[in-house]
């Protein structure tokens, strides 16, 4: 058995080496997330940081201009991990999908967490939060994947 993870292959697709109990629960976590982006949830702040934090005026007229298309961005990243998500080949559009909404995913569950850069690392089993944590976590070293796989296409210059 190869390793477990995300690789590029020397065609360009992306090998995708998951077990069937994590697919399915990033079959699942797209739906929760758009839940939330429908219902405008405050604690997804860190996924619309203010493009002008100094400047109240500047930053609401760019969220009324750029606000929907970065959320129909966020929400065909979504779509597209819920529709590949069993796949065990990916093309790089599909693996650039990924990156993104696991990365709206980790923003949005490490906000409802309130994880730091001080706060992230080990965790109590017997903490309330722990299945949550270990979900960040996994959600952090899947990204990592993806970023690992894609930087190959760079270092190649494909």
């Amino acid at each position: 058995m190869g390793r477990r993870g995300i690789t590029r292959r020397r065609d360009g697709t992306y090998r995708v080496d998951l077990p069937a109990q994590e697919r399915d629960v990033l079959a699942a976590l797209p739906t929760q997330l758009r839940e939330a982006l429908d219902a405008g949830e405050p604690t997804l702040y860190r996924l619309f940081p203010p493009a002008h934090p100094d400047d109240d005026v500047a930053n609401e007229e760019y969220a009324r201009l750029v606000g929907p298309g970065l959320v129909d961005g966020k929400l065909l990243a979504l779509s597209e991990l819920e529709r590949t998500a069993h796949a065990t080949s990916l093309d790089q559009s599909e693996l650039g999908a990924w990156l993104g909404a696991l990365e709206s995913l980790r923003l949005a569950l490490g906000t409802q967490l309130d994880i730091t850069e001080e706060t992230y690392g080990a965790f109590e089993l017997d903490d309330p939060q722990a299945p949550r944590l270990a979900l960040y976590h996994w959600l952090s070293w899947l990204q990592e994947e993806v970023v690992q796989a894609l930087s190959e296409t760079l270092e190649r210059g494909d």
